[in-house]
C-alpha cells in the first residue's frame, strides 16, 4: 500500500487557500466559511484544527474539527466535519488515518468526547465511533445519525 503524508493545516499553514478552496468544491460550503474556521485554529484562537492527507503535492483527503456541523443538538460538540477522500484513493484507510488523527490530536488537549453527523452507517464504526441519537441538521427535513468518539481523559 502507497505512504501517503498527514498533516494539520498548522504544519502547512501555506494550505489554508488551497485547502478552503478543496473543502468548498466538495461541500459546497462557501470557501470564506472553511478560511474562517482555518484562520482561528493558525492564530491559535481555537484548538480545533484541520486535517489533510496529502499525494506529493496532491490533496487527496481531509477534515475538520468545529463546534457545531449545523445540528440542533448545539450541546454534542466539538464536530468532525467535511470528511473527505477523493474517490480514486478510497478504501484504503486514508480516512481511517486522518479520523485517528485528529481523535489523537483532541485528546492531546484535553477535548474529548468528539462528535459528528453523517447519513453513512458502518462505515465509522470500524474506526471507534459509536451511534448516539439522530439530529436534525439545519435546514434539514430528514434526521442524520450523531456518532460520538470517546477517547478518554476529560469529559466535556
Amino acid at each position: 500500500m502507497k505512504k501517503y503524508d498527514y498533516v494539520t493545516l498548522r504544519e502547512r499553514a501555506e494550505f489554508i487557500n488551497r485547502a478552503a478552496e478543496w473543502f468548498h468544491c466538495k461541500w459546497g460550503i462557501p470557501a470564506e466559511a472553511y478560511l474562517e474556521c482555518m484562520r482561528a485554529y493558525l492564530k491559535r484562537e481555537t484548538e480545533y484544527g484541520w486535517y489533510l492527507s496529502m499525494d506529493g503535492d496532491k490533496m487527496i483527503a481531509g477534515l475538520g474539527v468545529i463546534e457545531n456541523d449545523f445540528h440542533d443538538r448545539t450541546d454534542l460538540s466539538p464536530n468532525v466535519c467535511a470528511v473527505y477522500t477523493e474517490k480514486d484513493y478510497r478504501c484504503q484507510g486514508i480516512a481511517g488515518c486522518l479520523l485517528h488523527m485528529a481523535v489523537d490530536d483532541m485528546k492531546s488537549k484535553g477535548v474529548t468526547p468528539i462528535y459528528l453527523v453523517t447519513d453513512h452507517t458502518g462505515f465509522y464504526e470500524r474506526y471507534g465511533w459509536e451511534f448516539l441519537c439522530p439530529v436534525q441538521g439545519n435546514g434539514e427535513d430528514h434526521l442524520s445519525r450523531m456518532y460520538r468518539h470517546e477517547t478518554g481523559g476529560s469529559h466535556g
